[in-house]
């Protein structure tokens, strides 16, 4: 048997323990005063400086978006595809996915425009992985170099049958 400790000289202890006032037992008991805070002054929106991409199924835009990054080149096209369907479809989520693929190979191009060398390497963590999971990036490597090196073989032997 468990024992009780006394808690109540912690102020709002057990202040829910009375199953009169639990809100959820049996049912909730209606004062008028829920209504009450639904009059407030809507405060101002976010200005919209660059196109924002929302779900179809609300009429406008959400109050607070991310502006950051609009949707741009290639990843904007399959973003606006994207955005043409609903949420509960693959037809919004996959190209979505696709997209954030594109936009990293046109940050890699833009990076190499600007005249900087991305490090590949780094960006990825492959130092925090071999210090903790050096099996892992070894396993890595040696598969990406096993289907390389099939592809190739594949490549070349049916160049060779023509």
């Amino acid at each position: 048997m468990k024992e009780t400790k006394d808690y109540s000289h912690i102020k709002g202890w057990g202040i829910d323990a009375d199953p009169e006032n639990e809100p959820t037992y049996p049912l909730k008991n209606y004062t008028g005063d829920d209504h009450a805070r639904t009059h407030w002054d809507r405060p101002s929106l976010q200005v919209k400086d660059v196109e924002i991409l929302h779900s179809n199924e609300r009429p406008t835009i959400s109050a607070v978006f991310g502006n950051t990054l609009p949707p741009k080149g290639l990843s904007g096209i399959v973003r606006r595809f994207a955005f043409r369907y609903s949420e509960n479809r693959y037809r919004h989520w996959l190209p979505l996915l696709l997209a954030d693929r594109i936009d990293v190979i046109e940050g890699l191009f833009d990076d190499l425009r600007h005249g900087h060398i991305p490090n590949i390497f780094a960006e990825k963590g492959y130092k925090a992985r071999w210090k903790h999971d050096r099996n892992g990036v070894i396993k890595k490597a040696a598969t990406v170099v096993v289907i390389t090196s099939c592809l190739i073989l594949l490549l070349r032997h049916g160049k060779n049958k023509r």
